[in-house]
């Protein structure tokens, strides 16, 4: 009788094990199926976004473009160039954003050729008005297609926007329904599992009668159970005292690590010379204030940027142009460089300076370097 109750419980869990692996299982291909529907989202969020962007910066370029041609302010004309690279930068992205999506990939690109024609235009104006051509500046003004390309290029960006939104509805609603079922497919599989188990619990029951002929052998076990379990609690004590010690001096341990980690902050903030923490691609992950003090380059300015940007190193009379970057190469190979080198400040202005690159390893792996100048003489 005993064992048939036993196989008749296995029986029960094992059904409730082949449903709890088929609603996992389940899950997990929706959870999958919505991670990338909200992949395809955010996709679609970033697409409208550079369109937006494209557009804005259209008309800063326009606008600058026509104060530029009422003022001759050079720093209109500067707003209007840099309105249009960055035009320029949002085009390129939105079709780097739909190269998997023939149609939207096709209208960005018709969104290109119109920029580029306004984008000449735009320059073509702004050049007549510095060489002071009037009759040439009149007949671009008086011609309307600056504006009428304006218009066009709102009308391309609208229709695309409108595309992705309803992309984005799509992919909505297909979200929605991935999780509604996820949803129903845990309910059926908790269901299903609760009846299983009021089964196990019937049988269980069934059986109770038959196993309390055991209890009297169950309490001789307990009694020698009892003295085991004290002589287990007072090694798990001694056990916990000495991993509430071996914790407590982890933690000086990593106290002493962010003492010693703001100590080195402080002093590189304190020295004078400029002092540039670099990626292994010699990109700027950090500064010291003498480099703000010194270029005028602020940290948003610089992060993220190639180091080469307004740093490089002194070429050697008659050496020629180097076919590779020597910076570059020494952090690659992990080794020391130091020469004389040229810092160009915000304003443009070159500054001698003796440069010195240090790799940073992490065990046997270059993971960057930090660059050190030193300042060499008078701003050229």
């Amino acid at each position: 009788m005993k064992d048939k109750t036993i196989k008749r419980i296995l029986v029960f869990f094992f059904a409730i094990s082949a449903v709890l692996i088929a609603v996992a299982v389940r899950a997990v291909l929706n959870i999958n199926r919505s991670m990338d529907s909200a992949d395809w989202v955010n996709h679609t969020h970033s697409v409208i976004l550079e369109i937006e962007g494209l557009r804005s910066d259209l008309a800063l370029a326009d606008g600058a473009m026509h104060t530029f041609v009422l003022t001759g302010d050079a720093r209109d004309q500067g707003a209007a160039r840099s309105a249009l690279a960055s035009v320029s930068d949002h085009v390129e992205i939105a079709k780097a954003l739909t190269r998997q999506e023939p149609d939207q990939n096709a209208q960005v690109t018709q969104i290109e050729a119109m920029v580029d024609k306004h984008t000449t235009y735009v320059r073509d104006v702004m050049e007549a008005k510095q060489a002071g051509s009037a009759d040439p500046l009149r007949t671009l003004l008086a011609d309307d297609s600056g504006r009428s390309a304006v218009q066009e290029i709102a009308q391309k960006i609208k229709r695309l926007k409108d595309d992705e939104m309803a992309l984005l509805t799509k992919r909505d609603t297909a979200s929605y329904l991935q999780a509604q079922t996820t949803r129903w497919t845990v309910w059926t599989g908790v269901v299903l599992d609760v009846l299983l188990l009021g089964g196990v619990i019937w049988l269980i029951r069934d059986d109770i009668s038959a196993r309390q002929r055991a209890t009297d052998t169950l309490k001789e076990a307990n009694e020698q159970l009892e003295t085991k379990v004290q002589e287990r609690t007072a090694e798990l004590v001694a056990t916990n005292t000495k991993l509430s010690s071996e914790n407590l001096e982890r933690r000086w341990s990593n106290q002493a690590l962010e003492h010693q980690l703001r100590y080195n902050h402080l002093i590189i903030n304190a020295i004078t010379d400029l002092v540039f923490v670099v990626t292994k691609p010699l990109n700027v992950s950090r500064i010291n204030p003498a480099v703000v003090h010194q270029s005028g380059y602020e940290l948003g300015d610089l992060v993220d940027k190639p180091i080469q940007r307004i740093v490089r190193l002194a070429e050697a009379p008659g050496a020629g142009q180097a076919m590779f970057d020597p910076i570059a190469r020494a952090l690659n190979d992990g080794r020391d460089l130091q020469g004389p080198g040229i810092l160009t400040d915000k304003q443009n202005r070159s500054i001698p300076v003796r440069f010195n690159l240090y790799p940073l390893r992490d065990k046997d792996k270059v993971v960057g370097g930090v660059v050190i100048l030193q300042i060499a003489g008078p701003a050229a």
